[in-house]
């Protein structure tokens, strides 16, 4: 395959992020031991810095693959178990909402995101050492929106217990454990946790897109230290993201021929654990421990995405040719960004990537009263209504103190068949698929986008 030069990478940045309102973008693909990259914009709007190739971005829950790895390294030394129960390794420690929850959730399930604990909880706790243990505290008062294992939602709490069981374990933090266990023995020197690290190199920030389209700084910049193992800290330039990639395509071992990971723990994070609902697009179908795995046109391919505040990172991987690309913006249309170059070289690596979900010509005749309701789940209130003309409306009301400045507005939605929606984004007129189970009287209890919301009315 014929992949691009740094030339032509900066010349389609450049264009694709002010197509997107991408202030600033830094890109790397990699085959084999050959590694090119290039970067376009700035990293603050407010100051005018270049972005550069060694410019760091916030990669968000990327670094779930990192715990993850931390975690399975513990598996490796017979210290862990991944279907015993969590609270085995946190004893008079963590407790979930019941005693028969703490109980049954394991490893596992939070790996693969199948414990059914409500999961985007980001509240803080300072940036001492304790941070992480006492957000893990706080997970009793969590609420449960499912029967542990009895579907697929993403949550981050999941990963931030995880980093607790790796302090405890190390006996060090999980900042401590990421660099001693993994960034050191890969040299990746270019990854960093803490801003006193950052700073020493040319960091990005996150920037907002309003209801005008205009890009701002948004009033916070940072997440709390305390999800730190689920995403909300670690800052890396794209090359040093790729030197990670780099070590689980050749098996667990670092460039240095260091062993970072056992062979057999490297296959087992690619293999499926979990289906995923139905989900047209460039969602996953499927998920591992750690891992989302897609199956791009008979190709077999792994990954994971990141957001944080005003910074949207992705990362890809066909681990049997040894290729991988990562992209790392900062702006909200990052994501939007991230999927046209992929699309473009991906398709260059003659990898058939996914067409972006749309409506259906003609929508599913179904009756649409059953799904009219109101859901929620952590940092979101959705109503489902039915406007004038007989279609269905989704609103979104986000209950999160670190929301966006874009209003809520009601997004039309179209049916595909009884479970499966796609819905518009009222601002940026994308799509997103949205499917709805567990029918009870004909009324779907649970509606999914990622996250699973519960039905509360």
């Amino acid at each position: 395959m014929q992949l691009p030069s740094q030339a032509e990478m900066t010349e389609r940045l450049g264009v694709w992020a002010e197509r997107y309102r991408v202030p600033g973008v830094s890109m790397a693909w990699m085959r084999g031991n050959e590694v090119v990259s290039a970067a376009a914009g700035v990293i603050n709007i407010g100051t005018g810095v270049e972005a550069t190739t060694d410019s760091l971005f916030q990669i968000g829950s990327i670094t779930k693959i990192y715990t993850t790895t931390l975690i399975m390294q513990l598996v490796d030394e017979g210290r862990i178990e991944l279907d015993a129960p969590a609270v085995t390794y946190l004893p008079g420690e963590l407790r979930f909402s019941t005693p028969e929850i703490t109980s049954a959730v394991t490893v596992r399930h939070l790996l693969t995101h199948t414990s059914g604990v409500d999961g985007d909880y980001f509240k803080g706790h300072g940036r001492g050492d304790d941070c992480v243990a006492k957000y893990v505290a706080d997970a009793a008062t969590l609420p449960q929106v499912y029967p542990v294992g009895h579907m697929w939602s993403y949550c981050n709490v999941g990963f931030v217990v995880l980093g607790r069981i790796v302090e405890v374990l190390r006996g060090m933090t999980w900042d401590v454990a990421l660099r001693k266990y993994i960034l050191d023995p890969i040299g990746a020197t270019q990854t960093q946790t803490h801003l006193h690290e950052v700073m020493r190199y040319r960091a990005a920030v996150g920037h907002q897109i309003g209801a005008d389209l205009a890009v701002s700084l948004p009033a916070n910049l940072l997440m709390e230290p305390s999800a730190g193992p689920a995403g909300s800290t670690p800052y890396s330039s794209a090359e040093h993201l790729l030197k990670f990639a780099k070590m689980h395509i050749d098996g667990g071992v670092a460039a240095d021929g260091t062993r970072v990971l056992s062979e057999a723990s490297v296959r087992a994070m690619q293999n499926v654990e979990v289906d995923l609902p139905e989900q047209p697009g460039g969602f996953a179908q499927h998920w591992g421990l750690g891992w989302m795995l897609f199956d791009w046109g008979g190709r077999r391919v792994i990954g994971h995405d990141g957001g944080t505040i005003g910074q949207v990172s992705s990362l890809r991987i066909l681990p049997e040719e040894k290729f991988a690309v990562a992209i790392l913006t900062n702006s909200v249309g990052g994501g939007l960004l991230n999927g046209r170059v992929m699309h473009w070289i991906f398709g260059l690596a003659d990898v058939e990537f996914p067409d972006r979900p749309k409506p259906p010509e003609t929508p599913a005749d179904i009756d649409l009263a059953p799904y009219v309701g109101n859901y929620e789940r952590l940092g979101f209130e959705i109503t489902v209504a039915m406007n004038d003309e007989g279609r269905l409306t989704t609103t979104y009301v986000s209950t999160e103190p670190l929301a966006g400045p874009l209003p809520p507005l009601p997004g039309p939605m179209w049916s595909v068949s009884e479970t499966l929606f796609i819905l518009q984004d009222p601002y940026f007129k994308t799509y997103a698929p949205v499917t709805f189970s567990d029918f009870e009287d004909g009324r779907p209890r649970y509606m999914f986008n990622s996250r699973v919301a519960r039905r509360v009315d």
